[in-house]
């Protein structure tokens, strides 16, 4: 049997010719058989130098065909280019090929199309073989134990991708991750490859395509609040030069967690500015919060309760919006199908609970961070990064941290909880929403903090004065029996709970 190689560059004419005739050899011979490969025409140079030095032949054009030898163990016989295969077929079985120049270039560039649609092909079948590098940072933390079961099932990055795990934290919490990743093989999911540890910083986020930013650790030990700002800092500067130099080029970077989660991500965003497009806030958390209050209030299920805006500091001073919010499959004298709402504040009478008791209990929620259990931060980071992979529900309203750009009237620079949308593997602030103006007097409320933390944290700014409204300062002053003093604020310290580490003042 005859077997020859036909190799040649994509969008070569004299490729295509003998191609043509090889494939009528083919058709027509019952022993004659021919193998094509194309290269890209940016490689082919580089492509056809190696493989003439790996077999000692001497070929400098397009194509290059040669003869296997399956009597002698598939050894390459070179017979030339285009003009020597045309010999052989006319010396050996008496066929020419009559293609005209014209339709040379046509095929020639039909070929080079094909090609590069087979390239695209193989990469995204790679992806699916390749696992995706999912890195977790303070892996010890109770969020990561609860997300790691909901990363692993498939619903996250969808059933056909394979994810690699690494699990990264200081040195002390070595023990127990070996045990999480015990705990992580245990599930036998077919969608988890791998789970490692790392607890070396110079290795963390090595071809990372995934970094999920939990709560660092703090030592227990008495700082100021300028202290621990300032701290911040220091920390995602290594973070951003890590990720500069090991994270994979297309790498997403999302950060959840209870405190300082906005000023952490501006932070990335400056000290890893080669991806600061993909570097988000999740603010899910508080959003679900607030779902779940409303949801009490209304005798009705959480996830009835749809398009809650956030607005801020997720972690701090922010606006639950409901002046778009709507409760679906509400039990009321007024029935509708599947896709029928009702707007929230049209349902809620007590607008006493909405502006007190409502706004109390979420401002208590952010400020402590206590009720931000690890189930709900998991849930939430995995919520976000799902709808980053996939989209969000069409028409539906979601809240995320992003880098303002003015939007709003809110001031560029910072990062702030906004309305967005998520398709296409990235999100679209939603500026087209009627109705959702924001007044001079909250807007500043949620940006002053904002602003100091990240000037305190740059060292632009020595002390940090927290936000108060002008009925926060008459409340003060009507405290004159209470003794004053100036350190009232000077110290935060570091407590722990059942739910982990929480800063208190």
């Amino acid at each position: 049997m005859a077997k020859f190689v036909l190799a040649g560059r994509a969008d070569c004419p004299y490729y295509a010719k003998a191609e043509l005739l090889a494939d009528y050899l083919q058709k027509n011979l019952p022993d004659f058989r021919i193998h094509k490969i194309t290269q890209h025409p940016d490689v082919w140079e580089e492509w056809l130098k190696e493989l003439c030095k790996k077999n000692k032949w001497s070929h400098k054009n397009s194509p290059i065909i040669w003869r296997e030898l399956l009597d002698r163990g598939g050894k390459g016989l070179l017979l030339g280019g285009y003009n020597e295969f045309l010999e052989h077929a006319q010396l050996y079985y008496g066929v020419t090929s009559s293609m005209t120049t014209e339709l040379m270039k046509t095929v020639a560039q039909e070929n080079l199309g094909a090609h590069i649609e087979k390239e695209l092909e193989k990469e995204a079948l790679k992806g699916l073989i390749n696992p995706l590098q999912v890195w977790i940072t303070s892996a010890s933390s109770p969020a990561c134990y609860n997300l790691i079961p909901i990363l692993t099932s498939g619903e996250v990055f969808g059933p056909h991708m394979e994810i690699s795990i690494n699990l990264f934290d200081n040195k002390q919490a070595e023990e127990k991750l070996t045990s999480l990743v015990k705990e992580a093989q245990d599930l036998a999911s077919p969608f988890l490859q791998s789970v490692s540890v790392c607890t070396q910083a110079e290795d963390a986020f090595r071809q990372a395509h995934v970094i999920i930013f939990l709560d660092d650790h703090v030592d227990k030990e008495v700082y100021s609040l300028e202290d621990c700002i300032r701290s911040k800092a220091t920390l995602c500067h290594l973070y951003g030069s890590l990720i500069e130099k090991n994270a994979h080029d297309s790498v997403r970077i999302i950060v959840g967690g209870k405190t300082f989660v906005n000023l952490k991500t501006s932070l990335l965003m400056r000290y890893a500015p080669n991806f600061a497009h993909n570097i988000i806030a999740v603010a899910l958390g508080v959003e679900g919060k607030a779902k779940a209050a409303l949801a009490r209030k209304l005798k009705t299920t959480p996830s009835c309760i749809k398009d809650v805006i956030i607005w801020g500091n997720i972690s701090g001073n922010n606006y639950v919006d409901l002046r778009k919010a709507k409760v679906y499959r509400y039990e009321s004298a007024v029935w509708g199908p599947p896709h029928y709402s009702r707007p929230v504040l049209s349902l809620i009478f007590d607008s006493e609970w909405v502006n007190r008791e409502f706004v109390e209990s979420l401002k208590k929620f952010t400020a402590t961070g206590r009720r931000f259990g690890g189930i709900l931060a998991a849930h939430s980071i995995a919520t976000t990064l799902k709808y980053w992979y996939h989209g969000s529900p069409p028409g539906e309203i979601v809240s995320l941290g992003v880098l303002s750009e003015g939007q709003f009237g809110i001031p560029e620079g910072i990062v702030f909880s906004m309305p967005v949308k998520f398709e296409n593997g990235t999100w679209v602030v939603l500026t087209d929403l009627e109705d959702i103006e924001i007044s001079e007097q909250i807007m500043t409320r949620m940006t002053s903090d904002l602003i100091q933390e990240k000037l305190v944290a740059l060292g632009e700014l020595i002390n940090f004065q927290p936000y108060q409204s002008e009925t926060d300062l008459a409340k003060e002053d009507e405290k004159t029996t209470l003794p004053t003093t100036n350190d009232n604020r000077e110290h935060w310290k570091v407590s722990d709970d059942s739910e982990g580490k929480t800063m208190e003042q």
